[in-house]
């Protein structure tokens, strides 16, 4: 998941470098979206390893 919210970012950097605003904007937009469901789950995950007694680390 994280690496695809990479992609995205580096997607949207090299659109924008070349001019096409529409396209780079969609792509940032995405590559947010995917980065905030990679943190949501990060949590999740940290919860869940907690509530059993493993090792969050």
């Amino acid at each position: 998941m994280l690496g695809w919210a990479i992609l995205f970012a580096i997607l949207a950097l090299i659109a924008g470098y070349f001019g096409f605003v529409g396209l780079a904007g969609a792509a940032a937009v995405i590559a947010k979206v995917l980065f905030l469901i990679f943190l949501a789950l990060l949590v999740v995950s940290f919860v869940i390893r907690a509530f059993r007694g493993d090792s969050v680390v």
